[in-house]
């Protein structure tokens, strides 16, 4: 029997012993209780019970091994999905992108990218309604269909923009289960602040939460992520070429410090999605007050309070004196000149070496009307990289 064999035999036995549950509980209500107690004794019975557990990792390492791409690795992520046991060993097996290259898991969104080599994604604009999705690429042409990854939904507002991040392509808003975290700009387009919705590892310190206003709202459901938590700032300098001149643009990522571009430099790694709880939240007190609503919080880069921080920089482009504009090297990745286009290094401000400032560590351009490259690689993240790419569609008013 093949392992897809047994997959299915284990899903089509949930699905007897969950029909009878259902059918019975049609007849009488005490009978839903009765049928689940059947139901976790025939699991506890069962043959996956009494497997061995060195078996089960045997299997399941050797099985994750061969599914190496997507879409095939779709059914790794069904193995994890088979029961509790399954998952706990999954989760040792699949390592994180940095080791291994590979994106499985939601977190691994949330996880820095693979070492020395980029991660090619691509984003696809859909002008209509002012979404934006982020797709894994397959294969060269990036123009096919790929491993959908996120997207982001930009909503005006008076005094700035907002890119609502949501790991569901047809759920983008912040009441839904799915969102992860915002990019917020000033009036004029040229500073962003990155906010995560869920606690980082690092210990940041949740502010400007509209949904964290209020505690008794019992509407608000404990699960869904109550806080943003400042984790990156992009801001865009003034270009006296205008439109016609490259853009001029530094990110300061606050959760990463600036030696994890160095050789052997470690950056934290999420392994959870940690949610929020507006109510257990001991450092913001939540009142009706306007003296103290949220908003009057300022935001402050931790990067301010907390040295050493990560400092990256756009590639300063070169003339090209035969094509008549501006030039970077994107080993074939990009195909159309857009001032949108840009290569982002390690700052000089970080104290690094030569060596690591050439490290490209974001590039992103437009191959055609709505379609751009988006390379990534270690320290920053897929959700990271995402939001640096939205801040370059965002109209700059006071650099162009």
């Amino acid at each position: 029997m093949s392992f897809r064999s047994i997959i299915l035999e284990r899903k089509g036995f949930d699905m007897k012993f969950g029909y009878s549950m259902r059918s019975k509980s049609q007849s009488h209500s005490d009978a839903i209780a009765q049928d689940s107690l059947v139901v976790l004794d025939g699991l506890k019975q069962s043959c996956w019970a009494n497997m061995p557990i060195e078996l089960w990792r045997d299997v399941l390492m050797k099985f994750e091994a061969s599914q190496d791409s997507w879409p095939a690795r779709k059914h790794v992520v069904a193995c994890a999905g088979v029961c509790r046991s399954w998952r706990e060993i999954m989760k040792e097996i699949v390592k994180s992108p940095q080791v291994s290259g590979k994106l499985t898991f939601p977190i691994s969104l949330k996880q820095p990218g693979p070492r020395d080599s980029l991660l090619q994604c691509y984003i696809k604009r859909n002008r209509s309604n002012q979404t934006y999705y982020l797709f894994l690429g397959l294969n060269q042409a990036s123009t096919d269909d790929g491993k959908f990854l996120l997207s982001a939904r930009k909503c005006r507002r008076a005094t700035h923009t907002d890119y609502i991040i949501s790991l569901n392509c047809d759920d983008v808003s912040r009441g839904s289960s799915t969102y992860i975290g915002k990019l917020r700009s000033n009036f004029l387009g040229t500073k962003f602040t990155l906010y995560d919705a869920h606690p980082p590892i690092y210990g940041a310190k949740v502010t400007k939460s509209r949904s964290t206003r209020l505690v008794s709202l019992k509407q608000v459901s404990p699960r869904v992520p109550a806080g943003n938590y400042p984790v990156a700032h992009v801001s865009y300098d003034l270009n006296v070429l205008g439109s016609r001149g490259p853009r001029i643009m530094q990110c300061v990522m606050d959760a990463i410090p600036a030696s994890a571009v160095e050789p052997g430099g470690v950056a934290p790694t999420q392994t959870q999605f940690l949610h929020s709880r507006i109510d257990t939240s001991p450092s913001i007190p939540f009142f009706r007050s306007k003296s103290t609503r949220m908003d009057n919080l300022p935001s402050v880069p931790l990067s301010c309070q907390n040295e050493g921080m990560l400092v990256l920089r756009n590639k300063s482009p070169r003339w090209h004196e035969q094509l008549q504009c501006w030039c970077l090297n994107f080993n074939g990745r990009v195909t159309v000149a857009s001032v949108k286009n840009f290569q982002l290094v390690s700052s000089p401000k970080n104290g690094v070496s030569e060596q690591a400032q050439e490290n490209v560590i974001l590039q992103f351009g437009k191959i055609g009307k709505d379609v751009f490259t988006m390379d990534y690689q270690y320290p920053i993240s897929a959700f990271e990289a995402f939001a640096i790419c939205l801040s370059s569609f965002d109209t700059k008013i006071a650099c162009e």
